[in-house]
């Protein structure tokens, strides 16, 4: 699978700004990208103000992932703020060229700066079969809890699209690489760039790691459209030889 990692400064709280700024950088991938993965609330920077950014399912982002995917024939991905039954969400879109859309709600939300206060946590883990790969995103502070992301149903891809300040990057360079230990599997990072209206700073770092923990990308600090490819058959290989995933601890969450 051949995935394009997109990290770009963010214009804060302005989607038609920022689907313009991604559309560019779409427009120059090669045509045989299967997937597309942007950072958490692409469309405005890590927004409190939900109230005033939020759109609707049916609203003209979703439409702009959708009409991307069917036009270049790939799945693509980021996470932007939704209004719902009267609620938000931080909810992540997975589109597909056929049409289909899948979302994984944000479990999460990181309290330190109130977005516990304003979005609504969700409940349910997310798995996207998509050309051969089980895939698995998540949102951002989710990183932080290695339970909800544990490898039990044997996914291939672990995906995390975030806005992760420059000040706490070392812990997201660590958490990224112990999750594609932990769970033998690969595991793609995208960040955004740039300082957004609460002057926090962000230094990018988007990556991707293989399910031994070596770089396929080292980290970027640079804004751009950066492309891997990753291997199903030589993971399983390494899953059978090693047999980790068979010795894990089951459990639920309650």
């Amino acid at each position: 699978m051949k995935i394009a990692l997109l990290q770009s400064d963010l214009v804060w709280e302005h989607p038609a700004q920022n689907r313009t700024k991604f559309q560019s950088m779409i427009e120059k991938l090669p045509a045989d990208v299967d997937l597309i993965v942007l950072p958490e609330m692409f469309t405005t920077g890590f927004s409190m103000n939900a109230e005033a950014v939020a759109e609707p399912m049916n609203g003209p982002t979703v439409s702009w992932l959708q009409s991307i995917a069917k036009d270049r024939n790939c799945a693509l991905t980021g996470s932007l703020i939704i209004t719902a039954n009267s609620k938000f969400y931080n909810r992540l879109v997975f589109a597909l060229p056929n049409g289909e859309l899948y979302s994984y709600d944000k479990r999460h939300l990181f309290s330190l700066a109130n977005e516990a206060k304003i979005y609504t946590s969700g409940t349910e883990k997310l798995i996207v079969n998509y050309r051969g790969f089980s895939i698995c995103p998540l949102i951002c502070y989710d990183l932080r809890f290695p339970v909800f992301s544990r490898n039990t149903i044997y996914y291939d891809l672990l995906l995390y699209v975030a806005n992760w300040p420059t000040a706490r990057l070392q812990a997201w360079d660590i958490l990224l690489r112990a999750r594609a230990v932990e769970n033998m599997c690969y595991v793609v990072g995208v960040n955004r760039t740039g300082t957004d209206e609460s002057s926090l700073d962000y230094a990018g770092h988007s990556q991707a790691i293989d399910y031994l923990g070596n770089y396929i990308l080292e980290p970027k600090q640079d804004s751009g459209a950066f492309i891997i490819n990753i291997d199903k058959e030589k993971m399983l290989q390494t899953r059978l030889k090693l047999g980790f995933l068979d010795d894990l601890d089951r459990f639920e969450l309650l």
